[in-house]
Formats: structure tokens, C-alpha cells, sequence
């Protein structure tokens, strides 16, 4: 039973086997086009040599830019001018309330 345990020691191993995390080897670290990939996908690679994980190469977060929204006033204006609408006072004389 002992036995059993051990092998789950290893758990960061048995996730990267199950394809959860990417893993490459030094001699995988050549082919830079898989790396690229999967680090613009936004997964971290773990880098082993034999069956130890000697780094992760995490990839840079994107920066994130400021929604810019448009300026839903300026268009109003520009669209009805000074005028007010009374559309909800309208409404509500036209269905007989109040």
C-alpha cells in the first residue's frame, strides 16, 4: 500500500501526464514553434529532465487596455438637439394612468 502512495507524490507529474499542464523535455526546448503555441494560449509549460520538473515557463499576461466608451451624450445632443422627450410622460397619458 505504501507503494501505491508514493506515486501519488508526485502530483504536479501525474497532472502533466493527464495533458493538464504542457510538459516538454530539454531536447523538446529545440522545437520553439510548440512552445510559442502553447504560451500564446496562455498555458505554462513545465521544462523536465527525466521524470524531475526543473522550471515552468509561464507566460506574460496581456496588458489590458481601457475600454473606451462613447460618448452616449455628445451623440443625444447631436441627434435630438436641445429638445426634451417626454416619451415615459407620453406613455403613461396614452395608457390612461395617474
Amino acid at each position: 500500500m505504501c507503494h501505491h502512495l508514493n506515486k501519488l507524490d508526485d502530483v504536479p507529474h501525474n497532472v502533466a501526464q493527464f495533458g493538464l499542464m504542457r510538459s516538454m523535455n530539454i531536447r523538446q526546448l529545440r522545437d520553439t514553434r510548440r512552445l510559442k503555441t502553447w504560451l500564446r494560449a496562455g498555458n505554462t509549460v513545465e521544462l523536465r529532465e527525466r521524470d524531475r520538473v526543473i522550471a515552468h515557463i509561464v507566460p506574460e499576461k496581456p496588458e489590458e487596455k481601457p475600454v473606451e466608451w462613447p460618448d452616449f451624450e455628445a451623440r443625444a445632443r447631436k441627434i435630438f438637439g436641445d429638445r426634451v422627450l417626454t416619451v415615459v410622460d407620453d406613455l403613461i397619458k396614452d395608457r390612461g394612468r395617474f
